[in-house]
């Protein structure tokens, strides 16, 4: 198998965060940074980031200074140093338990956007932050109390980890480890069509979560086997992103089938295919659609169309 480079930095990643770990439990750093005039909030509301351009197809990042985010900051929602941008401080904090977080911000502010209602327009390190912030919230959101006993946690370590009250346990940010592999076999690649996009016509790279006790190697077979029937061999890595919607790390992958007949998983796959590179370079013309182009499975498929 031909091993196939990634042709640039997934969208998502590529942080300028120094994440600076090391501060995290120093108590009087924290509360110092969070006092400083200096330092930088960036807000998250029900999943959205702040952002302002939108309308014009410009978005970009909103960050709130130590006087403009005191009034998100009263409204009781949890917090976490991101790390250190340039060397100032940079917080996000959750603003979910107000119905409208406008009325909390200065006129002009912007608004609270879905990072994927912005596909690629972004700037990266920008998207970067803010997929850092969405996901680390969204975890703090669905851990304030103890897995092992029910009791109550509170949060530690400037927001990365949760101590019960009960029982003392740490819990930690999860990110749920996922493979994404484009099979292919000399000059088609298999797509298929998801059934969780039943309005669309969309064909992308199949994709599932890694089970326990299981390498990533094996994930990848497996899950092209339950999804499509097609049996592959050698697999190998190309890059990850991650994807905070709401807590992945997407591993990508190529894979050599080494069986073409499909036999598709009708709970996860209306149907799949093999495309040859030629159909792949012209989708619309073929009557299908490629996944969006901040999705780790348009960078599989475009570094393997350019690869042959």
């Amino acid at each position: 198998m031909t091993v196939i480079f990634a042709s640039r930095p997934n969208v998502y990643t590529g942080s300028p965060l120094d994440r600076a770990a090391e501060k995290r439990d120093d108590e009087a750093w924290v509360a110092a940074a969070l006092a400083d005039s200096g330092s930088l909030f960036a807000p998250v509301w029900r999943a959205r980031n702040l952002m302002r351009g939108k309308a014009e197809g410009k978005p970009e990042a909103v960050f709130l200074t130590h006087e403009t985010a005191d009034a998100v900051r009263m409204a009781g929602g949890g917090w976490a140093l991101l790390g250190l941008l340039g060397g100032v401080p940079l917080f996000t904090v959750d603003v979910s338990a107000a119905d409208d977080p406008m009325p909390l911000l200065p006129e002009g502010m912007g608004e609270f956007v879905d990072l994927r209602a912005v596909p690629g327009l972004l700037d990266g390190e920008e998207a970067s932050i803010m997929a850092h912030a969405r996901g680390l919230m969204h975890w703090r959101s669905r851990h304030r109390f103890c897995g092992v006993c029910g009791a109550a946690c509170e949060a530690r370590s400037a927001g990365h980890v949760m101590v019960c009250t009960g029982c003392n346990t740490q819990h930690f940010p999860r990110t749920d480890p996922a493979v994404i592999m484009l099979v292919f076999k000399g000059d088609r690649a298999l797509l298929g069509h998801s059934a969780r996009f039943p309005g669309s016509n969309m064909y992308s790279t199949l994709a599932g979560f890694v089970e326990p006790g299981e390498s990533l190697e094996e994930a990848v077979a497996r899950e092209v086997l339950e999804e499509s029937g097609v049996r592959v061999g050698r697999v190998r890595y190309h890059s990850s992103q991650p994807w905070p919607f709401p807590a992945s790390i997407m591993l990508g992958f190529y894979a050599e089938a080494t069986s073409e007949e499909i036999t598709i998983d009708p709970k996860e796959l209306v149907d799949a295919r093999w495309f040859t590179r030629a159909q792949l370079r012209n989708p619309r013309d073929h009557g299908f659609a490629l996944p969006r182009g901040d999705s780790i499975a348009s960078r599989l498929i475009a570094d393997w169309i350019a690869a042959g």
